[in-house]
């Protein structure tokens, strides 16, 4: 299983990013995939998940209304749309997979919120 992380970088408060997760080496159909983050300091939590067929997500609190998680499961990859961002979603963000009761991260995309 491999995941990979793309599309963090520096923005403005206010601003948009969106992340992609490539996935491979699993059936990317058949599973739940969730983005996770971790500010310095902080434990990692949970953003948003969506199942495998992308028709129910859910979202930490914290998050809803800003940020929406899709999936295109003919490119094996998950998108974080992240919209109207604060200083405080500055973190590392993480691309998470559980298969076969394992659980499996990418490397982690920057993002950081700041003027």
């Amino acid at each position: 299983v491999q995941l990979v992380e793309s599309g963090g970088g520096l923005v403005q408060p206010g601003g948009s990013l969106r992340l992609s997760c490539a996935a491979s080496g699993f059936t990317f159909s058949r599973y739940a995939m969730s983005w996770y983050r971790q500010a310095p300091g902080k434990e990692r939590e949970l953003v948003a998940r969506i199942t495998n067929a992308g028709g129910t997500t859910n979202y930490a609190d914290s998050v809803k209304g800003r940020f929406t998680i899709s999936r295109d499961n003919a490119k094996n990859t998950v998108y974080l749309q992240m919209n109207s961002l604060k200083p405080e979603d500055t973190a590392v963000y993480y691309c998470s997979a559980l298969v076969l009761f394992r659980s499996y991260w990418g490397q982690g995309t920057q993002v950081t919120v700041s003027s």
